[in-house]
This record gives C-alpha cells, structure tokens and sequence, in this order.
C-alpha cells in the first residue's frame, strides 16, 4: 500500500522508514508507547479510563503521578516551557520545529483569562528568541473568552439572535483586546501565530477575529494563521471567500487545515436541537475537501502561507506532489507540514529528514488543565479509524528492528 502511494504521486519521500520515525525515543520510551496505543485500542478501556480519572480527581485521590507517566508524557512536553526545552532541542536536532500550545482551554473568570493571555505571550517571547526550534505559536480563543459569550456572538453574526446587552458588548471588546495584544506581539517579534478551531456553533466568532487581525498584521506577510477544519462541510467554501477578500483588501491570508476534532460532539448536538449535521457525510468526502484546500492554497500561494496540520499519509504526499508541481522548494517558508506531539512520528521525522519545514504541536501546561486535552488525544486514537493500529504497526517494527524483547521487571517498571 505505501509503495502504491509513492508511486501514485510520483515522490521520493516515504514513511515506512521507522529508525527515523523513532530516533527520538530511547528504548524504554518506545515500549512504553506501545503500551499507551496497545491500551488507546481499546474503545472501552478508554472510556471507563477517562471516566475514572475525572471521578479520582474530584475526589481528591493522588492520581496525577500516573497521568503525567502515560498519557500527560506521551502527549504534552511538559508543565511549563522550561519543562519542554529538552524535547524542544532534541526534535530541533533531528530537524522538526515545536509549536508552542499552552493547552488550557475554557478558562471561566476574567483572572483566568489574563493568566491564559500573559503565558501565551510568553510564547511568543521565547519563540522570538529561539526561532530555528520554535517555528509557531498556537492559542484556543476559548482560553481567552467565555464560552457563552462565543456561541452568542456566533448566534449574532448568523442572525439568530440579538447581542445587545452592554454587558455582554463590553465582554467582547474585552476579548478582542485581548488577542489583539498577543498579535501584536506577535507582529513586533515577527512570531507567526496560529488560532485554532473549535466547535462549529462559536467559531464564527473566532472567525471574525481572527481575520480582523489578519487585516491588521498581515500586510507584509502571514503572522497570524486562522484553522479550517475540513470535516465541516462549509469549510472550502469559506476558504475561498476568505481568499477573496484577502485579495481585495491587501493582506496576506494565514491558513492552517486540519480535519478536525470535535465529530461526536457536533454530530449529537445538531440530533438535539434538531438543524443539518455539520459534518462531511463520509471520511471520502472530508478527504476530498481537504486535498482540494491543500490545491488550493498552493495555487494561490503568492498570497497564502499554508500549515498542513495532518496524520493522514496520503494528504502529505499529496501535498509533496504538489510542491514539485509548481516548483516550491522543501524548505520554502511559507508552507509547514504540522503533526501533534506524540503521534505521526513516522510522517513528521521522515519529511524532516527530506528537508521539508515540519513542526509538532507541542502543548503544556498543569496536568489537571490539560485534560479536555489529553482526553481528545485518547478519543481520536480509538474513534479515528486505523489511528492507534498504524502507530502500534510501526512502533512493533521498530521494537523489532532494535530487537527488544522487555523483560517482565522492565514492563513493571515502565507501566508503574
């Protein structure tokens, strides 16, 4: 299968290459992975798992030392930046940058969210600061903004219903001020930096703020990047409009894709309140969809810079393809190929060592806030078809090629 596919886009690149995939990793670092995914392939010892996490830590039970040892180590670099420099220098020397994410999403008071705002500055500073290892930075606006407040701008800006009230015109403005401080820093450091998508039913909200400080500091280049998930049906569509306007207005369009991450979610919400799935009926035409973004921008890349944030291995030969088609250097600066800490290594390594721009999502931040997080990464890798079978296939190939055959003391030490 994977010969097929280089050859049906005519690239020399291939992921099948696992001592470069997992040059990372340490022996013991590799077993325990393969423990984690062994474990994430099972559907219901995923669900009783989280379930029981969040139960303990209500109760005040000392789970935190093991949530940090699984799935906390295998997902994020660490509680603070200082506690991810080691894993930002040894994947900058294997040639794969770090995405900063200070991964605390749904913060509920106004202390919470100038907390959230002040550290993902901080991002920006040390990404300034350390530019070949830290190519981006990333925030989620629901870090920065109550929930309620989104979904009832969103509502507002779909007609559905009235924002009126100064309180809440008041909160908002208060949001808008404050991602328009972490764009400009990231405008006067020269720091590109990435909002990420959310639920369909508040990112019209974010949408409108992340192209009104688009207009703003993109003028001479991307710096700031808005996130298109692919698996909503509208999403090409409003690539191309936002493209257009971009184009009329004279500023450079920052665009990350992605297929997405909240699927369950959307689809149960939308059978609740009883409007259209938002979703793409099947993964065929997700896939679609995104491969025709991945054209598109491109195409157009005189006014776009693209991050491809996929694991889907035949999007990134596609887009590989496409490179050669029109000419664009591996190394060009203007288009990044973006897998998350922890899965893909096969992809992220192996494009690097081709000499494409590649980085990691690279979250942090206190356990306990990481969990909606964490959680989303143990789902997807149960949900998402042939995820966690791919990663456990690869990571046995190479426990096979260094021959490792963990004694029963060894994996007690590494599950405990």
């Amino acid at each position: 299968m994977q010969t097929s596919t280089t050859q049906q886009f005519g690239v020399a690149v291939s992921f099948e290459d696992t001592a470069t995939a997992f040059a990372l990793k340490t022996d013991a670092q590799l077993y325990q992975s393969y423990l984690l995914f062994k474990a994430l392939h099972h559907s219901w010892l995923v669900k009783v798992g989280t379930s029981s996490v969040q139960w303990a830590l209500k109760a005040g039970l000392p789970v935190k030392k093991l949530l940090k040892a699984t799935l906390f180590q295998q997902f994020c670099g660490g509680e603070t930046i200082k506690e991810c420099e080691p894993i930002i220098y040894r994947m900058a020397a294997l040639g794969v940058g770090s995405i900063l994410d200070y991964s605390v999403e749904g913060e509920k008071t106004e202390t919470g969210f100038e907390n959230t705002k002040k550290e993902i500055i901080n991002t920006i500073y040390y990404a300034s600061n350390h530019r070949q290892q830290v190519p981006f930075c990333v925030f989620k606006v629901t870090g920065l903004a109550p929930f309620r407040l989104l979904e009832k701008v969103s509502a507002s800006i779909k007609g559905q219903e009235p924002l009126a009230l100064p309180s809440e015109l008041k909160g908002f403005e208060a949001v808008r001020e404050r991602i328009d401080q972490i764009c400009r820093v990231a405008a006067e450091n020269e720091v590109r930096i990435l909002i990420d998508g959310e639920e369909t039913w508040i990112q019209p909200a974010i949408d409108v703020l992340a192209y009104e400080m688009m207009e703003k500091y993109n003028r001479q280049k991307a710096i700031v990047y808005n996130t298109y998930q692919m698996y909503v049906t509208d999403r090409l569509e409003k690539l191309r409009y936002w493209y257009d306007l971009a184009a009329k207005q004279g500023f450079y369009l920052g665009v990350k894709l992605v297929r997405g991450a909240y699927m369950e979610k959307e689809r149960e919400r939308a059978a609740q309140l009883g409007y259209p799935d938002p979703i793409q009926p099947t993964k065929e035409a997700c896939d679609q969809d995104f491969n025709q973004a991945l054209g598109f921008c491109i195409e157009n890349k005189h006014r776009i810079s693209l991050c491809a944030g996929t694991h889907n291995e035949e999007s990134c030969y596609y887009l590989v393809s496409l490179m050669e088609k029109y000419n664009i250097k591996p190394d060009d600066s203007g288009v990044y190929f973006a897998q998350l800490y922890g899965m893909s290594d096969n992809i992220s390594f192996n494009l690097a060592k081709a000499g494409y721009n590649v980085a990691k999502y690279l979250p942090y931040g206190p356990v306990e806030a990481t969990l909606p997080y964490l959680f989303r990464r143990a789902q997807e890798n149960t949900s998402v078809a042939g995820q966690s079978s791919r990663e456990l296939l690869l990571i046995q190939r190479e426990l096979q090629r260094r021959k490792i055959q963990p004694s029963y003391s060894q994996k007690v030490k590494f599950c405990c």
